[in-house]
């Protein structure tokens, strides 16, 4: 059977099953089976399966015999970006460990150029030139220095302080704008400047945001400095990890992708730094959001010793329709304003906008999907930028008020995994949840349920779903999109959150 969809998938392999070898399949050499399953696995029509058991250390050499066999070599494959680097280095970035005595070891992987200790390479992500110290290859527990890396190879770098799970990492900040000039050209577009690089990153890890987030405490204020150097650690390891300042109450907040994800991170804390810390309660990261149009104007008349900084500023909100969500507001400038707008005028609006949007005026959570234009803007000559950004903040609160502001939950897509026997135990706890079933289907003995559900209904999810399927369930979560809570809701979380239920 094995010989027949081989021979389906390849021609050259099927010409040799119907030719020569049609009367006895046993007598087709083992080297031309390979070779068509190399070919078939290259093309990405099939892939190949092993079954082994690593725990007992069974299939593991045949195993990696195939890989050798079938995979391609990184010379036989073709990435567009590599065009664009030429012989330049173009490296990933995809794991980072933290060694007490070396600090962060960063896992490499060359795509293009070579790497070499004692050199200076750039990260494109971070936007910094960084100096590698030492090149080192891993096996299990041990680290073999080597004198240099070459493409599809991975190793360990020392001496990276900044790069993080996800970055790419080429030679310099040179070789990164010549190389997205060759990809401006190569799209039909003008030369790119430096602030298009962007286009040249690897695809890295794509994190979404946050949906939980609580406080972190550490046992007392002399182990803050320690908690802090330790989160640091962990959001370079782990890019989907949050960290924040709470600015009212000065709270470090832990923002992660669920409630697994947050317990692991203050397992990790205690196992790995000795740091024992207090969680306070899970909360969900909502979002807000404006209803209307809404104008506002905000004046600045404030004098510091002999300066006078004066602002005048009149802008717009309106709400924005895309199908992604994204809590960067797309800002517009009336003709009056671009006149006198300088770059460095310009960052300090755009910084105070920023500010604004990063706590709404409501519940505090970030504001999402807004335009902004700016239609008039007045500023004394002795003005700091600081001044500029405090007076549009300002007013972009009150033009924020102004337009109405709409709570939005975050949505979950759910994908339950359950037996015959209790899809209706499981169908029914749903409906309490406030889920939408899209679909039910069958994979094997089971149903496959296909939902959405509002994230603040799926706390403890885990294990009352055990409970009513005698451990048999299984499930996914991930995020889907934000949704807008209805008037009684919103009012129920704006009481509980002032603490009047």
């Amino acid at each position: 059977t094995t010989l027949l969809k081989v021979a389906d998938l390849d021609d050259e392999f099927a010409e040799l099953v119907l030719g020569e070898h049609s009367e006895d399949f046993d007598l087709i050499p083992a080297d031309k089976l390979q070779s068509a399953i190399r070919r078939i696995t290259l093309a990405q029509k099939a892939v190949p399966v092993l079954c082994g058991s690593a725990l007992k250390n069974r299939g593991v050499q045949p195993l990696m015999d195939a890989v050798i066999m079938y995979l391609p070599a990184p010379n036989e494959r073709s990435y567009e970006f590599l065009q664009w680097y030429k012989d330049d280095l173009c490296a990933l970035a995809f794991k980072v460990l933290h060694d007490k005595c070396r600090g962060p070891l960063v896992f490499i992987r060359v795509y293009s150029g070579s790497l070499k200790p004692q050199s200076a390479v750039y990260n494109i992500n971070k936007s910094c030139t960084e100096r590698m110290s030492r090149l080192l290859l891993p096996f299990a527990d041990q680290q073999i220095e080597i004198p240099s890396l070459m493409p599809g190879n991975i190793a360990l770098t020392v001496g990276l302080k900044q790069s993080a799970t996800g970055d790419t990492i080429v030679s310099s900040k040179s070789s990164a704008v010549a190389a997205a000039r060759r990809a401006g050209r190569d799209a039909g577009g003008d030369n790119r400047s430096s602030s298009d690089i962007e286009s040249l990153l690897l695809a890295g890890v794509e994190i979404p945001d946050p949906v939980f987030f609580c406080t972190i405490e550490p046992p007392s204020m002399a182990k803050q400095q320690d908690l802090d150097n330790a989160l640091s650690c962990l959001q370079r390891e782990d890019p989907s990890l949050k960290v924040k300042l709470d600015p009212d109450t000065g709270q470090t907040i832990l923002c992660g992708m669920g409630e697994l994800h947050i317990e692991i991170i203050h397992d990790r804390i205690k196992r790995e730094y000795g740091i024992e810390t207090y969680l306070g309660p899970l909360q969900i990261a909502y979002r807000e959001t404006i209803l209307n149009a809404a104008q506002a104007t905000d004046i600045l008349d404030k004098t510091v010793g002999d300066k006078r900084h004066f602002v005048t500023v009149e802008l717009e909100v309106r709400p924005r329709v895309v199908e992604r969500a994204t809590t960067k507001p797309t800002i517009e400038y009336a003709a009056s304003v671009t006149e006198v707008l300088s770059e460095e005028l310009q960052g300090a609006v755009e910084n105070g906008i920023a500010n604004s949007c990063v706590q709404g005026p409501l519940l505090g959570f970030p504001v999402q999907n807004i335009d902004v234009t700016v239609q008039l803007l007045t500023v004394h000559p002795n003005t700091s930028h600081t001044m500029v950004s405090a007076c549009v903040s300002r007013c972009i609160q009150k033009a924020l008020k102004k337009a109405g502001i709409q709570v939005l939950e975050p949505l979950m897509n759910l994908e339950i995994t359950v037996s015959e026997d209790h899809l209706s135990a499981a169908l029914a706890d749903l409906a309490q949840r406030r889920g939408s079933i899209k679909e039910i289907q069958s994979r094997q003995d089971n149903r496959v349920v296909v939902a959405t559900v509002p994230l603040a209904e799926t706390m403890g999810y885990s294990t009352v779903l055990r409970s009513l399927t005698s451990g048999s369930a299984t499930f996914t979560l991930e995020l889907a999109t934000y949704q807008a809570l209805n008037s009684q809701e919103q009012n129920v979380l704006l009481q509980r959150r002032m603490g009047l239920v």
